[in-house]
């Protein structure tokens, strides 16, 4: 079975990746931010696991790729700038 994310993490990814959050109504949250040149707005609600029929009706919201949504999760593990900077 493949892991649940909470929305938190979603929520958190999806800010990493541009979004901000524009309201909140009961458990469901909006964000809106450009993606691939459009402004996309999702909702997402606030529960400690999204099932993940859910997850990806939020990625298609965002007309994100699950590739681009782990890659944005993932991008602070793998590129470190202080690993690219040397003192000369």
């Amino acid at each position: 079975m493949p892991k649940l994310y909470s929305a938190r993490v979603i929520i958190k990814s999806f800010k990493k990746a541009g979004f901000y959050k524009v309201s909140q109504k009961g458990s469901h949250v909006k964000l809106k931010g450009f993606w691939r040149g459009k402004l996309q707005t999702i909702i997402i609600p606030n529960h400690k696991e999204v099932a993940m029929g859910t997850f990806q009706s939020i990625l298609n919201q965002a007309s994100m790729t699950l590739e681009e949504f782990l890659k944005v999760i993932f991008l602070p593990f793998f590129f470190k700038p202080e690993a690219f900077s040397q003192n000369l």
